[in-house]
């Protein structure tokens, strides 16, 4: 029991303890992303814009899905593009995740420091990149005026989604040390869960009651949700609420503990 508690109080201070070594890794890693790039920034962009718009034009003009009742009476198109920029940074993350610690494994068999600011950088530089186009999308909605008071929940919001996340990172890519096929599982994964994550269609397109109470056990739902709920209407779902900081914590703390556990296992591995 002392043995776990000190591997998740160690996994916990990981940003405060290593603080130098997570901005060097995080910068490296960002930086990394436009190297011999001509388009660079433009790159980010244009990938969830471009998805966007494939959506929008499927679902607005072949399936004539005009507004979402629920929300407002919004159009399709802002209800899709709150719900798609967090679940990108979710994906990113998630979909990186299994090469993580294998595309350094040079640096972890050859030099001692704390690996588990891995999983912490490797979270951080896709939420800090999409964090960009999340902004971009309030400032067009506050001009548009639907800005409220709800929305300085909005932070507390990303970051619970944002320790759910680092969770499964941390052990997706310790588990991916000694299972090298759960690269193409979890790419497989990422797929299905976006589309079992109401994200292209409002939930009030499925009529059963009771399916649609099967979406209270994905935790993405109650993300997005979440952020519709508090951008468009000012309010927010207490159950939801819920459900994000059970999800986020449990995460976290297994996920951490997990990948503290076999930590001195990696050199060995890789």
């Amino acid at each position: 029991m002392f043995i776990t508690f000190q591997l998740v109080h160690e996994w916990i201070l990981t940003p405060i303890s290593h603080t130098r070594l997570v901005k060097n890794f995080t910068r490296q890693d960002f930086s990394a992303q436009f190297t011999a790039s001509v388009g660079g920034v433009f790159w980010l962009l244009l990938t969830p814009i471009a998805n966007i718009t494939i959506y929008a034009f499927v679902f607005s003009y072949i399936f004539k899905v005009r507004a979402v009742e629920d929300f407002g009476e919004t159009s399709f198109v802002l209800f899709l593009m709150i719900g798609y920029l967090p679940w990108f940074a979710f994906a990113e993350s998630i979909g990186k995740s299994t090469s993580l610690l294998l595309d350094k494994a040079a640096l972890i068999t050859k030099v001692k420091f704390p690996v588990q600011v891995l999983p912490l950088s490797g979270t951080l530089v896709p939420y800090l990149t999409h964090t960009i186009g999340i902004v971009l999308l309030l400032i067009y909605l506050a001009i548009n005026g639907y800005a409220n008071v709800m929305w300085v929940i909005l932070p507390a919001i990303l970051f619970l989604q944002f320790i759910f996340t680092m969770g499964l990172v941390a052990l997706l890519c310790s588990l991916s040390v000694f299972l090298r096929d759960l690269q193409q599982l979890v790419a497989l994964l990422i797929s299905v869960w976006f589309f079992l994550t109401p994200i292209i269609y409002p939930i009030n397109m499925i009529q059963s009651d009771v399916v649609r109470s099967y979406f209270l056990w994905n935790p993405m739902h109650s993300f997005i949700n979440l952020y519709r709920e508090i951008i468009l209407l000012g309010e927010i779902s207490v159950i939801n609420l819920q459900i994000s900081i059970v999800f986020a914590a449990t995460s976290y703390l297994i996920g951490g503990w997990l990948f503290m556990k076999i930590r001195p296992a990696f050199g060995d591995v890789l």
